[in-house]
């Protein structure tokens, strides 16, 4: 989920461009919007504590300061989302509020135990989060989507956590082994947590379905879509999947 920093990974499911006529036919439902953009701007704000973090566990300054930079750059995200929220009369605390509950038990659940875990968790967790708002912003009115799409662009923290996993895998190949594993358990996680949210939050699964409570079977197929493109992620990484 979330799931947290980090955006637009191996995928590429944000270069998706929807079939016009599908989003006139079905705009999305107001409330489903500002779910989203809740849930988006939590995320972004969670992120930012994250790689504020990170980079107070990484050891070169170089590397200090891109995960500071990039930490800088999803507040920025927070603030454009949160005047989104407010510009559609909604409290941005308000809208963001349900998601909070479940994002910070994923992130509980899934607390990296070294600066590589965090790594990792970063690139495989946030970037299954990235492809779940991708496939959602399809169904968004056209300001909104773009939005969506400028906050899931990737700031460089892709690149950044691939070169660094590889090149502790070349120091030490043992450390693939534990970090493939690690990248199983999180793509458990963040599935199950996607699910729940869009399960709880009736609005966020209809927007997920096009706005439409009869094509809420398109919601599984989804989630197969996310798990398929986590293949591509480990691959990446330099990791079995």
């Amino acid at each position: 989920m979330p799931l947290g920093s980090g955006r637009e990974y191996a995928s590429g499911v944000t270069e998706q461009t929807p079939a016009p006529d599908r989003i006139e036919a079905a705009p999305a439902p107001a409330d489903g919007v500002v779910d989203l953009l809740g849930l988006l701007a939590y995320a972004s704000l969670v992120a930012f504590f994250r790689l504020a973090d990170d980079a107070a566990l990484a050891v070169a300054l170089s590397d200090k300061a891109d995960l500071a930079e990039m930490a800088v750059a999803e507040f920025g995200h927070f603030q454009l989302l949160r005047q989104r929220i407010g510009e559609l009369g909604t409290d941005p605390q308000e809208a963001m509020r349900p998601f909070a509950k479940p994002l910070d038990e994923f992130h509980a659940r899934t607390a990296p135990s070294d600066w590589l875990e965090g790594l990792v968790k970063a690139y495989v967790g946030d970037g299954i989060a990235a492809d779940f708002y991708g496939l959602i912003a399809q169904f968004l009115d056209s300001s909104t989507r773009s939005l969506v799409l400028e906050v899931l662009a990737d700031s460089g923290h892709a690149q950044f956590v691939i070169s660094r996993v590889r090149e502790a895998i070349r120091a030490d190949p043992a450390v693939a082994g534990r970090l493939a594993l690690w990248a199983r358990r999180l793509v458990g996680e963040a599935l199950s947590q996607a699910q729940r949210v869009a399960a709880e939050r009736e609005p966020l699964a209809r927007l997920l379905a096009g706005g439409s409570p009869a094509q809420l079977g398109e919601v599984g197929r989804m989630f197969a879509k996310l798990t398929d493109a986590h293949a591509e992620r480990m691959s990446a990484l330099g990791l079995a999947n």
